[in-house]
């Protein structure tokens, strides 16, 4: 759990520098598996309905795009709150 702390932590820190498997990893712990995947584009569910949703992307150079990482960021802020209130 610590070990995903931290990853958290970096990515939020600089959200423009995150490779996509990376990004796959944290989104695997919090959200389970993509419920749609390719080698390029996953999708997860989320424990609600509407934004933040979560469907990320790899760019040509392997790492994950940006606005998509500020929304797994949103949505694990989201999780966090109703979580622990």
């Amino acid at each position: 759990m610590r070990d995903m702390e931290s990853r958290v932590a970096r990515i939020k820190a600089n959200p423009a520098g995150v490779k996509f498997r990376e990004l796959v990893k944290i989104c695997n712990f919090y959200f389970g598996l993509p419920r749609h995947y390719s080698s390029s584009h996953h999708v997860y569910g989320t424990p609600w309905q509407g934004d933040p949703r979560i469907n990320i992307q790899k760019d040509s150079n392997g790492m994950a795009k940006f606005y998509q990482v500020k929304q797994v960021i949103a949505a694990l802020a989201k999780l966090e709150e109703r979580d622990h209130g």
